[in-house]
């Protein structure tokens, strides 16, 4: 998994587009090569998927909206996949409760690499056609949004290996660091009018346009993400038992939850242990801090005498930086301790929350289509997230990229960056 896939771009010529798809295709079932078929078929809670399942929605959507689009002699594997593989596209017809996907034993998983088989034989027919620029954008769409469930697959089943009572490890363990995390230092911002959005250069979804003004008063931002023991910190201080640092929402969750501490932590006598891809390990206290929900990001903020960055804000201060960080390809899917404080790194490792509600930009249109339903229907109750995480491939991010979930998530890559103002 330590193969680095080469950035997607829009409307690449028919030998490039077929490279990206054989790459970003052969990616997804490396992730999961060395599973067993019982592993792939594990749902472990109703916001994850199993792996199987998201090996055919991802094919499921190069066969709905390319194949029986495009190709009017191509067969479909079973017409019955139409349904069974829908997530949530409405306009596509019916689709099954997503709870209930970990219960689909049939089709079998053989079954499923073989609609694989047979959808990527199409797919590679139709980019070599003479096709119109609609589709060639529609085909770099499936492949963006393959690399969405790529993610998908490394925190779902860390999920479901985290449930088990033998909580085995997804990945081989990696030589443990030893350097300490940087100092926490201030980077200052003038603020004032700038835009953020895409840029029109290479592909973007549409919750990323239009580009657009946005007026920024002075602000700063930390160098560096929060690590775990600045989070202990927090913990030691009682940030659990503290209403005054809790939104209200928050504090109705934690006492609900019963929240102690970051998800996938628990304590071993003294000892705080964590569960990662790799198994169960002693938290190391200079790593950032993950899967924590928009919550306790602001809870932390408020007792660090800090906040949560602004959409606008991170994105400002990240478009000048280079995408560079913990990815994916690394095969790790566990934050790393920060490099240098001297260079600020704002991609990878993980997502940080961000004080901005996920709603449309001014102007913002969905695609056209049935695409159309793909992130505009969700612009609801979620909280917005900038950077990327250890589980995205590194080709997929980019300062304009617009993550979200709702406050309460936290079996995603999560963690915090401070802000505050400049005074």
């Amino acid at each position: 998994m330590s193969e680095r896939m080469s950035a997607i771009q829009t409307g690449p010529d028919s030998k490039a587009l077929a490279k990206q798809f054989s790459s970003v295709r052969s990616f997804s079932e490396r992730l999961v090569a060395h599973l067993a078929p019982e592993d792939l078929m594990v749902q472990s809670m109703p916001d994850a998927s199993p792996a199987k399942w998201h090996l055919a929605h991802t094919t499921w959507f190069f066969e709905t909206f390319l194949l029986a689009e495009f190709q009017p002699s191509y067969k479909a594997y079973d017409p019955a996949f139409r349904a069974v593989f829908n997530s949530y596209y409405k306009g596509v017809g019916k689709h099954p409760v997503r709870g209930m996907r970990g219960t689909f034993s049939r089709p079998t998983l053989d079954r499923v690499l073989a609609y694989r088989v047979h959808v990527n034989a199409a797919m590679e027919r139709l980019i070599d056609s003479d096709l119109p620029e609609s589709a060639r954008t529609l085909i770099v769409l499936g492949l963006n949004h393959e690399q969405q469930h790529q993610e998908l697959i490394v925190t779902d089943i860390k999920h479901a290996f985290w449930t088990q009572p033998l909580q085995p490890a997804f990945v081989e363990s990696s030589d443990e660091e030893s350097r300490s995390a940087p100092p926490l230092t201030w980077s200052a911002f003038d603020g004032g009018e700038v835009e953020i959005g895409h840029t029109g250069s290479g592909f973007s979804f549409d919750n990323e346009e239009p580009r657009h003004r946005v007026l920024l008063q002075p602000y700063k931002l930390a160098n560096r993400l929060v690590t775990n023991r600045e989070y202990l910190a927090f913990m030691q201080d009682g940030g659990y038992h503290r209403p005054e640092l809790w939104l209200s929402d928050g504090w109705d969750t934690v006492n609900a939850q019963g929240w102690e501490a970051p998800f996938y932590w628990d304590r071993d006598g003294q000892q705080w242990r964590v569960f990662t891809a790799a198994g169960t390990k002693p938290v190391n206290l200079d790593e950032p801090v993950c899967h924590v929900s928009f919550y306790e990001a602001d809870a932390y903020a408020h007792w660090a005498n800090a906040r949560l960055p602004l959409e606008a804000e991170w994105e400002h201060a990240a478009a000048s930086q280079p995408i560079r960080g913990n990815f994916a390809e690394s095969g790790r899917f566990h934050p790393t301790v920060a490099p240098s404080a001297d260079a600020p790194q704002f991609y990878g490792d993980v997502w940080e929350w961000t004080a901005s509600p996920y709603v449309g930009y001014p102007g913002f249109q969905p695609a056209a289509g049935l695409v159309g339903e793909y992130n505009g229907k969700f612009m609801c109750n979620q909280f917005v997230l900038r950077g990327g995480s250890c589980a995205t491939p590194q080709s997929h991010i980019r300062a304009s990229y617009r993550n979200f979930f709702p406050p309460q998530a936290r079996w995603q890559f999560m963690g915090i960056r401070l802000a505050a103002n400049a005074r």
